[in-house]
């Protein structure tokens, strides 16, 4: 009997370590994880989407093909909302039964209609240079990352931008400045800062309402031009308004060399509306890379050759495309590190959170400001960079650059809860 114990005995030992040794060879099962993409193809801001979209589809593929998250993939879901509302919600719950676990949204409006889902599902989301610039305080807002700068730190920089030029041209006395934005929540959000910063530096500052969809605003220039009578204008239009105003602007011979566009007025696309003769002057913010030149761009470009293609046409809008990839890369690399950082695991939306929180100075060789984003600061910094039309192309007229950071920090700080359902 004893021995009949023994060799029963060395048998289990025998298979036990068969299978713990089998358990250290098996290589991790390779994965496929979801990002769920909210884009506009259809509606209002399709001269944005139809760009912007793409180059987010460049960027996962070739993260992807450079093997950015080890034998795992990651595939986008997206889906086009016409930036309408009620769709944008539908397909946030697509997406969501598809397993995502990190999100793209695509517009104000959306963002804060979907701030308490992404919220509840612990998933994160970014609104990249649009949205709720109080979601920068990420102990507040722990689920949104605006990751660029938000329309706080764009008036900020505006208003500095707006008056260190005053100054560089050598007049006295203060500007009076005009703020023309689309009526909408994405317009109204900037507000309260441009005015606590034109009532701290003492300069006149008005601001004008135009009513969606932003195609008809002759007279809200017409008051800028001939009855308040601005130095300067800042604008935040976005979809088609930009052009309009380029136009409506030029129209009334007001220098164009004194318009500021928000990061959304600023697209090769709006351009190509209103003329590059047209716009010659009109200067606009930017939060990523403009043109082909940056080595992420050219790792694209060479993807598509090694496949016998040649480059997106949607390269051409390299304003928007760039963006895009802005978006792809922000999503890769938080993905990436909550990879890195949970070996074997099938990682969540609280991991990819927690991979936004460890991103530290990321520049993508400088195709973007350095991003370091904390779990108290989702912006991740709020740097911009001034382009010009000059000659029929866009050249950079600033390095990296932010203003009134500590009036537009007062803001985050003081930020309230996102309202629930």
């Amino acid at each position: 009997m004893r021995i009949i114990r023994s060799k029963a005995l060395n048998a289990a030992l025998l298979g036990s370590a068969i299978a713990v040794s089998m358990s250290l060879t098996v290589p991790a099962q390779a994965r496929e994880y979801i990002i769920g993409m909210q884009c506009d193809r259809s509606g209002p801001t399709q001269n944005v989407g139809a760009y912007i979209c793409n180059g987010t589809h460049d960027y996962i593929k070739l993260a992807n093909k450079q093997g950015l998250f080890g034998k795992n993939t990651v595939r986008l879901f997206e889906i086009d909302h016409g930036y309408d509302v009620p769709r944008g919600v539908e397909a946030y719950e697509r997406t969501k039964q598809a397993g995502h676990i990190s999100y793209m949204l695509y517009g104000t409006p959306h963002t804060y209609a979907l701030t308490p889902k992404l919220t509840d599902s612990k998933v994160p989301g970014t609104s990249p240079g649009f949205g709720s610039a109080a979601a920068a305080n990420g102990k507040v807002y722990p689920y949104i990352f605006p990751i660029a700068a938000t329309y706080w730190s764009q008036a900020g920089a505006s208003m500095k931008y707006v008056l260190d030029q005053w100054k560089k041209a050598g007049n006295s006395g203060k500007p009076k400045i005009a703020y023309i934005f689309y009526d909408n929540p994405a317009g109204r959000e900037p507000l309260e800062v441009l005015h606590t910063i034109a009532k701290k530096e003492g300069v006149q500052f008005r601001d004008f309402a135009v009513p969606p969809p932003g195609v008809e605003m002759r007279p809200q220039v017409l008051d800028i031009v001939r009855r308040y009578r601005a130095d300067w204008v800042i604008a935040h239009l976005f979809g088609r308004a930009p052009a309009v105003a380029i136009k409506e602007l030029a129209r009334l011979r007001f220098p164009l060399d004194h318009v500021l566009g928000f990061v959304w007025a600023g697209g090769e696309s709006d351009i190509n509306v209103a003329g590059w003769d047209l716009a010659e002057g009109y200067q606009a913010l930017q939060f990523a890379g403009v043109g082909e030149h940056h080595k992420v761009v050219q790792d694209i470009i060479a993807m598509y050759k090694a496949e016998g293609k040649p480059k997106p046409e949607q390269m051409k809008q390299s304003v928007y495309y760039n963006r895009g990839i802005f978006n792809g890369a922000l999503h890769a690399k938080a993905i990436a590190n909550a990879i890195a950082a949970n070996p074997g695991k099938v990682i969540t939306g609280e991991d990819v959170k927690k991979g936004f929180e460890s991103i530290k100075n990321f520049s993508l060789g400088g195709f973007l400001p350095p991003v370091t984003i904390t779990p108290e600061d989702h912006e991740g910094g709020g740097y911009v960079q001034v382009w010009k039309v000059h000659d029929r192309k866009w050249t950079r007229a600033s390095d990296w650059f932010r203003g009134y950071r500590d009036i537009v920090l007062e803001f985050v700080a003081k930020a309230k809860p996102p309202k629930t359902n």
